[in-house]
């Protein structure tokens, strides 16, 4: 869960010290090795990594879902699946803190993860701050509630993960983690449980004191079973691409297993989070990453999906799905689920040649026939076809995408590949020529606007619009202008870029909210100085047409 608390001030402080005399891993000569004895019974590790029984790697791309909060919207297990993702980190309470799930409920969301052909992260949330926040309970607690639920996850060591309790210790005498922690393992092991088992940081999940980091190698030799892999959360504390890199290759180096278990983007007033070096250092490193959270998030800054609707992503929920190194890019479908198995070698076919609609002077749209395989195609990657080069410009689950953060009046050669489960890539489709226009804006559309602050502090503020597309074709390469009656200015933005001329502020796109389809919606999130007054806008213009305001 992201860390919104005073601590948090203390938090910046620190990390531009503190992650330069953190305690550290031994060296990388040292690597973490399996024991003998190690149990192999589905999702294990093996040499420092995540892989499923039959040895294929499996790298976690997915989400945080808050089942316990919202048990009702189970519908989002399958609405994750079809938007890419690979696994689902589920939030749920022993009863310490919140309502318990009880074993007929936790057996139902294990059945559903596996309907939806998805990995099952669970987790106890009541742990989350202990030490610091009274109401926490304690990962001895936590280890006792899965081992009341040990029939019901005995023989689902394929499909799920135990993350015994989130965030299990929060900034007072972080240290205090490395016991508890150790012990709730062994408790577990010691009744029989042989899957994969999570353990969360300290910090708050983040670690900036490096009590995980430095004691992870003992805790680690402390599982019997080798099958333990440690979770980072990163929120504002990582908010530079070295201290993201710098703490996952100490892992790596050292040959023990990690993932980024939560994540976030947008910023807030402890921070900005850099998300992109996070999902491109986890591409790169071939590690897991899971966002938070698919959606009904107190602050809804961080819900990827507005009203847990797959159809409503916010900027956040774009850039995490359809962004670069994200969910529909980098995706892989575990082949425990008969997908992409290491006997299938079969590509996909070609996709058939792609067209170009909705063509602006810095955007336009892709379509193409799709792509047919033995097993199954899981995703596209549209290329900029360049001479010798073809660099990746779009990923998709469709057969359509957007292209955005082009040049006015310049010709482009695309092709598309598709790709399954197993990584087996096909050939290329032909080829199509777009000239991008001269300039000017979209034709007039209908749209509605949604301008609400979701937080104050002293001189400054956080705000966030809504933009709805309320006509009968998709919206590209927007223009929304709007002004300020206070003086307010705005520091950053999400989303969008910012310019600004006094009061009259004009947004454009990022190349993940680009496109608003018909009858859909973006998010742009920003942050802004004011001061004793922060009157909203009243009149926002969408390529130069008024917007109603909602």
């Amino acid at each position: 869960m992201r860390t919104s608390r005073v601590d948090a001030l203390l938090t910046r402080l620190v990390t531009l010290l503190g992650l330069v005399a953190l305690g550290v891993l031994g060296p990388a000569t040292a690597h973490a090795q399996s024991s003998p004895g190690a149990l192999a019974t589905g999702l294990h590790i093996s040499d420092g990594r995540l892989v499923e029984g039959n040895g294929n790697d499996f790298i976690m791309r997915g989400v945080n879902h808050a089942h316990t909060w919202y048990p009702g919207e189970t519908q989002s297990l399958a609405d994750v699946k079809a938007l890419g993702a690979n696994t689902v980190r589920v939030v749920l309470s022993n009863g310490h803190r919140w309502t318990k799930n009880s074993a007929a409920d936790v057996a139902g969301i294990v059945s559903q993860c596996k309907a939806n052909r998805l990995i099952c992260v669970l987790e106890v949330h009541d742990t989350t701050g202990y030490g610091e926040d009274a109401a926490a309970g304690t990962l001895d607690q936590a280890a006792d509630y899965w081992i009341g639920l040990k029939d019901v996850l005995v023989g689902e060591e394929n499909y799920v993960i135990v993350n015994i309790g989130n965030e299990p210790w929060g900034n007072t005498d972080p240290a205090g983690w490395t016991a508890p922690t150790t012990a709730a393992i062994k408790k577990l092991r010691n009744a029989g449980f042989e899957h994969t088992i999570m353990v969360d940081a300290p910090n708050w999940g983040q670690d900036w004191q490096g009590v995980m980091r430095a004691n992870a190698q003992a805790v680690y030799d402390a599982d019997t079973t080798g099958n333990l892999i440690f979770s980072i959360h990163m929120y504002s504390v990582y908010d530079t691409a070295q201290e993201i890199t710098d703490y996952l290759n100490a892992f790596v180096n050292a040959g023990l297993p990690i993932l980024i278990g939560e994540f976030g983007g947008p910023p807030d007033q402890w921070g900005d989070p850099d998300e992109d070096t996070m999902m491109a250092a986890a591409q790169q490193l071939r590690l897991g990453y899971l966002a938070w959270s698919w959606s009904g998030n107190t602050d809804p800054i961080l819900d990827l999906s507005i009203g847990f609707d797959p159809s409503r992503l916010s900027s956040w929920g774009q850039r995490i799905f359809n962004g670069a190194n994200g969910i529909a890019q980098t995706s892989r479908e575990a082949t425990v689920f008969g997908g992409g198995s290491p006997g299938d070698t079969q590509a996909p076919t070609a996709p058939g040649t792609p067209t170009a609609s909705a063509v602006t002077a810095t955007s336009l749209t892709l379509s193409w026939t799709a792509a047919t395989d033995n097993v199954g195609v899981t995703g596209y990657d549209v290329v900029r076809v360049s001479g010798g080069s073809e660099p990746t410009v779009a990923a998709s689950t469709t057969n359509t995408v957007a292209v955005t953060g082009l040049t006015a009046d310049t010709t482009y050669t695309f092709a598309v590949y598709a790709r399954d489960a197993a990584g087996n890539r096909s050939a290329r489709s032909a080829t199509v020529n777009v000239t991008t226009d001269e300039g000017g804006s979209t034709p007039g559309v209908g749209c509605s606007v949604g301008y609400r602050v979701v937080g104050e502090w002293p001189g400054g503020f956080q705000g966030e619009i809504t933009i709805r597309n309320t006509g009968t074709t998709a919206v590209s390469g927007w223009t929304l202008a709007f002004s300020f009656a206070n003086g307010q200015t705005v520091t950053n933005m999400w989303g969008g870029t910012p310019t600004q001329n006094g009061g009259a502020v004009s947004v454009t796109p990022a190349s993940y909210t680009s496109t608003i389809p018909a009858a859909g919606s973006v998010t742009v999130g920003f942050t802004g100085s004011k001061g004793a007054t922060n009157t909203a806008p009243t009149a926002f213009r969408l390529n130069g047409s008024t917007c109603a305001t909602t």
